[in-house]
């Protein structure tokens, strides 16, 4: 399969849109078309454990990789995961489900591409003809940074950096990403917030000086953030594989629709399920759910995108963003692939901070998703009022997602008495005891400096297991301690390749 830049001015296969993560013209890389999945395939799916469905998925798109071989690799990364299943989908009640993503190594949803990936890469290099020594350069709200410097430490001909917002992300997050172990890895805190942390990256990827510069250093420049399509494509498997455990359990038949709720940042978990939904799976309502950063649910109301806003540091940091760089492959989709249409509103967001779509566009959006967003009190009341009635305990980026899924069923039930909902399941990003004081600050109203007190206290509550990486971080020296403003990133990056 070809994949085209949003921006019009590159064609590549899919192992050079993974190497490379971003196209030259500044644009993200998509599929030429969207690979079908027919009736008959998701039944055969049904019989599938994790890893086969997402190898048949990902294969759809990344044709030129070995069937047998990526089968193996997804299977050694899902080893990982703790309690056999990599996206284990839970009844709460009925019509209501959560699709648990935390059982990885970091706990984190991100694990489900970023145990992929290194794979995806390497492989990719050699389908490539690649010799030289790769840079990946992320920028992280908090757990893409850890899951991309955990799957990627050690690996031969591979150097990570990853750059996070100082006092801009929970302090597990922090301790995760500064004791992280490797002798290839780099971590650097940014004077800002993450899209000051995503700017820097991207105007090193657009820098022909800096490429050059690199080059020199015999290294090449790849991204572990969600702007890769081979962080991408893996997100787009749990979706399907949520919809086969729902047949499966005899929750719903096969072609029913179901409706799902993600917790929304950069977009690109839930445009990995409109994805999803373009290659057949029987999609309802994708409900986008934001914190009070809300933007996407501002744009989504009224097709102006406006990151010249107040920007907020809330309970659920992974979500504090003003600029969200998926969006750009889902105007794409919505302007009829108009390439220099996309280019022409990704400048002047660039300028000017704002975008706007057509009528017939929004119109097309507003079909497809409903978006909402959730307050800090918000947060606070769901994971309280959640875990009271079902003793099911959330972290807060959930607990955005929940508030919105609620509100936005209420809202239907009103304006469609009489029609009967699509079951929804809301996509479970983070382990609760990624972000413990604020959890527990949700449970009880107590709150806790010490981030393994607030573990401990959670336990004691919930009973739920504490996973065992969070355990062993207690312990761990800090390794990375340096902070830097955007205009010194790149100097950063050519310190730590020597």
């Amino acid at each position: 399969m070809q994949f085209i830049s949003t921006r019009g001015q590159e064609t590549v296969t899919g192992a050079q849109a993974i190497v490379n993560g971003i196209a030259r013209d500044g644009g993200l890389f998509v599929p030429s078309s969207f690979p079908a999945v027919s009736r008959a395939e998701l039944e055969e799916m049904l019989g599938m454990d994790y890893p086969e469905r997402a190898a048949f998925i990902l294969h759809k798109y990344l044709d030129e990789y070995d069937k047998d071989e990526l089968l193996s690799a997804l299977k050694k990364a899902y080893s990982q995961f703790e309690g056999g299943d990599a996206a284990p989908l839970v009844r709460v009640e009925n019509g209501m489900y959560m699709l648990e993503l935390f059982h990885g190594p970091t706990c984190a949803f991100k694990d489900m591409a970023l145990t992929v990936l290194p794979y995806l890469l390497r492989k990719g290099c050699d389908l490539c003809g690649i010799r030289e020594n790769i840079l990946i350069l992320v920028a992280t709200s908090g757990d893409t940074g850890k899951a991309a410097l955990e799957g990627f430490k050690d690996a031969p001909g591979i150097k990570i950096m990853v750059f996070y917002p100082d006092d801009g992300v929970s302090k597990m997050q922090k301790l995760q990403m500064c004791t992280q172990e490797g002798g290839n890895v780099n971590v650097v805190a940014v004077k800002g917030n993450f899209d000051d942390c995503q700017t820097g990256v991207k105007k090193i990827f657009g820098s022909e000086d800096c490429k050059k510069k690199l080059a020199d250093k015999g290294y090449l420049l790849s991204s572990a953030n969600s702007i890769n399509f081979g962080r991408l494509a893996p997100q787009i498997c749990y979706y399907f594989s949520a919809y086969c455990d729902l047949v499966s359990s005899d929750q719903i038949k096969m072609g029913d629709k179901v409706n799902f709720t993600v917790p929304t940042g950069n977009f690109g978990n839930i445009l990995a399920a409109y994805y999803a939904k373009k290659m057949g799976l029987p999609v309802g309502t994708l409900v986008c759910a934001s914190n009070k950063n809300n933007v996407l649910t501002d744009f989504f109301a009224r097709g102006t995108y406006d990151a010249k806003r107040p920007f907020y540091k809330t309970m659920s940091p992974s979500m504090d963003i003003l600029v969200s760089s998926n969006l750009e492959r889902l105007i794409f989709e919505l302007s009829g692939r108009n390439a220099a249409l996309t280019a022409e509103r990704m400048a002047s967001l660039s300028s000017t901070g704002r975008y706007s779509v057509r009528a017939e566009e929004l119109k097309q959006m507003q079909a497809e998703f409903y978006a909402g967003y959730a307050g800090e009190g918000d947060t606070v009341d769901c994971i309280y009022e959640f875990f009271e009635e079902y003793g099911y305990p959330m972290d807060t980026h959930t607990g955005v997602a929940m508030s919105v899924a609620q509100r936005y069923e209420e809202k239907m039930k009103k304006d469609n008495p009489k029609e009967e909902l699509p079951p929804m399941v809301v996509v479970s990003t983070a382990s609760p005891y990624k972000f413990p004081q604020d959890v527990l600050y949700a449970l009880t109203g107590n709150d806790v400096k010490d981030s393994f007190k607030g573990i401990k206290r959670i336990n004691l509550l919930t009973a739920m297991k504490v996973p065992e990486p969070l355990k062993a971080i207690r312990y761990k020296p800090i390794l990375f301690k340096q902070t830097v403003t955007t205009e010194k990133m790149f100097d950063e990056v050519l310190k730590f390749i020597g």
